[in-house]
C-alpha cells in the first residue's frame, strides 16, 4: 500500500550563524596575528554576506574571495573592513577594485603590467609549493622588481605577500612553504618594498602550526565548521532538511530504483524524498548513506537519483510530511557534513558547496 499527502516537495538547508560566530571567535583567541574570514564559493555554501557580517562582527578584521564579484558584493552588504580578491584574470576590471576599495593578488608580471591606473593594493602573491596559483620561485625577483616600479609610478601599493601550503593538514610538512614565503618577503624588502601583511596559513595550519600564522591567518572551511586536519571539534552551521512525500510497503526481493542496485531482503516500508544529486547529494555515497528520520538513522537504499532519495524505515511508521534530516551538525544523532563526505569519498568541502539552487535557504 502507497500512502501520499500533498506536502511542501522542497528540501531546505538552514545555516546557523551563531555557529559561525562561536568558530570565528574561537580562531580569534588562537591566531597569533589576524584573522582574515574567507567567504569564497556563496560563504562555503552558507550565504557570502552574512557569513562575512558574522565573523566581522566576531572578530575578524579582513574578508577574504577568490573573484572580484565576490568581493564587489562582500562591500554591498555592508562590510567595511580590508577584502581581498586573488583569482582573477590578467584583463580584471581594476577600477572596480579602486572604486570599492579591494585589495588584489598579484600572482604573475602579467596581471602587475595589466594595471594602468591607481594606486591599487595588491598582495604579491608567491608560489610556496602548489604548482598551481602564484608566482613561480624563478620569477619572485622579476616580479618583485616590476612590482617596486609599478609602486613608483603611483600605479600600485604593495600592501602584502601571500602563499599557499599544500600539505597544511600533515604535521610538519609546513616549514619548506612557510621558509619560502619568508624569503620572498625578504627579496620584497631589498627590492624597495614594505609589505606590512604577510599571510600563509589557511584552517588546517592555523589549528595545528603556530609557525605559520604570521601575521594573518586565513579562515574559511574553519568558519563553518570544517576542520580538515581533524584535530578539533568545530561548530557545524549547516542543517539540511527534506519531507517525506510518499510512503509504500514492500514485500521481500523487490528492486529499488534505477539498475535495482537494492534488492529488499525482507518486507519493509520505503519512504521517499523529494532530494538528489541535483539538490547536492552525491551520487557517490550510494549504498552507504544514511538519514535521521523518526527518530533514527535510516538507509539510503537504491540508486541516488537527480531529484530522489528512497530510504528504507524498517517497520516503523513513517509518514508524508515527516521531515527527513540529510545531515545536520550531530547533535542528535543525525549525520554530518563529514559523513556525507565520507560516504562518498570526497572532503566536506565539496558537500557544504555543492548543495543546489532549488534547496530553500534560510539563516537561523
Amino acid at each position: 500500500m502507497t500512502s501520499i499527502r500533498q506536502v511542501s516537495a522542497a528540501p531546505a538547508l538552514s545555516a546557523d550563524l551563531a555557529a559561525v560566530a562561536a568558530n570565528t571567535r574561537r580562531f580569534v583567541s588562537l591566531a597569533r596575528g589576524c584573522v582574515m574570514a574567507v567567504v569564497k564559493a556563496d560563504g562555503f555554501g552558507h550565504g557570502l554576506g552574512d557569513v562575512a557580517r558574522t565573523a566581522v562582527a566576531a572578530g575578524a578584521t579582513w574578508i577574504g574571495v577568490t573573484s572580484l564579484a565576490e568581493a564587489v558584493e562582500v562591500r554591498e552588504s555592508g562590510v567595511d573592513v580590508p577584502v581581498l580578491s586573488w583569482l582573477n584574470p590578467v584583463d580584471v576590471e581594476v577600477s572596480q577594485a579602486v572604486r570599492y576599495g579591494i585589495d588584489l593578488s598579484v600572482p604573475s608580471l602579467a596581471h602587475l603590467a595589466a594595471i594602468e591606473a591607481g594606486p591599487v593594493r595588491v598582495h604579491l602573491q608567491l608560489d610556496t609549493g602548489m604548482a598551481r596559483d602564484g608566482a613561480a620561485p624563478h620569477e619572485w625577483l622579476a616580479l618583485m622588481s616590476a612590482a617596486r616600479r609599478a609602486e613608483l609610478a603611483g600605479k600600485v601599493s604593495v600592501v602584502g605577500v601571500m602563499g599557499h601550503l599544500p600539505c597544511a593538514d600533515t604535521t610538519g610538512a609546513n616549514e619548506t612553504g612557510r621558509k619560502a614565503l619568508l624569503r620572498g618577503v625578504e627579496m620584497a624588502r631589498q627590492a624597495g618594498l614594505r609589505p606590512s601583511v604577510r599571510h600563509l596559513a589557511a584552517t588546517s595550519a592555523a589549528l595545528t602550526d603556530p609557525s605559520s600564522h604570521l601575521d594573518v591567518v586565513r579562515i574559511g572551511a574553519g568558519l563553518v565548521g570544517i576542520d580538515p586536519s581533524g584535530t578539533t571539534r568545530l561548530r557545524s552551521a549547516l542543517r539540511f532538511t527534506a519531507p517525506v512525500v510518499q510512503v509504500r510497503r514492500v514485500e521481500a526481493g523487490v528492486g529499488v530504483g534505477y539498475g535495482h542496485a537494492h534488492v529488499t531482503e525482507r518486507a519493509t516500508t520505503l519512504a521517499l524524498l523529494p532530494v538528489g544529486y541535483a539538490d547536492g547529494v552525491p551520487r557517490a555515497a550510494s549504498g552507504r548513506a544514511e538519514v535521521f528520520l523518526g527518530g533514527r538513522r535510516r538507509p539510503v537504499v537504491g540508486v541516488i537519483s537527480m531529484d530522489q532519495v528512497v530510504v528504507d524505515v524498517g517497520d516503523d511508521g513513517v509518514a508524508p510530511g515527516d521531515e527527513a534530516v540529510v545531515f545536520g551538525p550531530g547533535d542528535e544523532g543525525e549525520p554530518t557534513v563529514a559523513d556525507w563526505a565520507r560516504w562518498a569519498g570526497t572532503i566536506p568541502h565539496e558537500i557544504v558547496t555543492g548543495i543546489g539552487t532549488r534547496v530553500q535557504r534560510c539563516v537561523r
